[in-house]
């Protein structure tokens, strides 16, 4: 699905009855058998977000892709592709990774992620910025648990660099040559710096409207640093429902996750009143974002906001409405 995106009027007005005046900075993506509806709110169309998670649903992308072409196998562990050494972490597979069954714990205790929590509420300041030796020292010092369902950053993070090694590249590098330029993304990108963000790049705000800093670093991309603009999510959503975007056997679900869902990699799929829904969500300092797709009708919708205010409940009935409606 290709050409031209325009903004549209009826997108813009719904997108502002569903978000009210808690997002003053948002836009949303239609995709529908007829083709992609964008909108924006308090911004243009150009403009960047933080896409947060998400970022955990195109590394997903990226594992599957990686599989098809033979670059791992579903017994490929992480010492094998990083350098570890003899440590616990070291022989967790990808395959336990990417469906959130590795055992590893959602940050490493190394990271004090209590006090950065504490400096995110009282100062805005970005609680990620290990570069990549950094993530491998944290992931050394980790002892993995049972493996069972349980999310995980960190082992995201880990994922994302794994295949980013195994294709002989870095991550930012593998998301621009396997995602972004294949599918005509113009604004879909992973700042290792905040020196790398775009002009058009959004400041996100608390849900009290306090600047928080963007969430960049370079361990954390493959789990939360990808950026991207309400066009480029509209294309990346319609390759997704299409086929066209490379590893979609990431969609599709091959593991229990939680109560009443199933995840593939990264992609959790749910029933809501009886439709398939498959979606991810994505929450940084000062950003809220949610992709969802409805296979079987086509469809497919995407939120993102510029404040820290839940929205997983608006991207649920934005898609729900253009299911219902059977893409008209």
């Amino acid at each position: 699905m290709t050409g031209g995106i325009h903004g549209d009027q009826q997108l813009a007005a719904r997108l502002g009855d569903l978000l009210g005046p808690g997002h003053p900075v948002a836009a949303a993506a239609v995709v529908t058998p007829e083709g992609m509806r964008v909108a924006g709110r308090g911004t243009d169309l150009d403009s960047d977000f933080e896409i947060g998670s998400i970022a955990k649903g195109v590394t997903g992308l990226l594992y599957a892709d990686a599989l098809a072409r033979g670059e791992i196998h579903h017994d490929t562990c992480l010492g094998d592709l990083l350098p570890l050494g003899d440590v616990p972490a070291a022989r967790v597979t990808l395959r336990s990774l990417s469906t959130h069954r590795s055992g590893l714990p959602r940050l490493p205790g190394s990271a004090q992620p209590w006090r950065r929590t504490v400096a995110l509420w009282r100062h805005g300041t970005n609680p990620y910025g290990e570069d990549l030796e950094q993530l491998l020292g944290q992931a050394r010092d980790v002892r993995p648990s049972r493996p069972r369902s349980r999310y995980s950053n960190l082992g995201f993070e880990l994922l994302g660099h794994a295949l980013a090694h195994a294709a002989t590249t870095t991550y930012p590098e593998l998301v621009q040559q396997r995602i972004a330029t294949p599918l005509g993304l113009d604004c879909f990108y992973t700042p290792v710096t905040a020196d790398e963000l775009r002009p058009g790049a959004l400041d996100g705000r608390s849900r009290r409207g306090r600047s928080r800093q963007p969430w960049t670093g370079e361990g954390l991309g493959p789990a939360g640093g990808i950026r991207a603009s309400v066009t480029s999510i509209a294309r990346f959503t319609a390759a997704m429902l299409d086929g066209s975007a490379p590893g979609i056997a990431a969609l599709d679900p091959i593991a229990p996750f939680g109560a009443g869902a199933r995840i593939g990699a990264a992609w959790i799929t749910v029933e809501v009143k009886g439709r398939s829904v498959t979606w991810h969500n994505g929450g940084t300092g000062g950003f809220r974002s949610w992709l969802g797709l409805d296979r079987a009708a086509g469809t497919g919708a995407a939120i993102l906001s510029a404040t820290a205010a839940p929205i997983d409940r608006h991207g649920f009935a934005l898609l729900a409405e253009q299911s219902r409606a059977g893409g008209r």
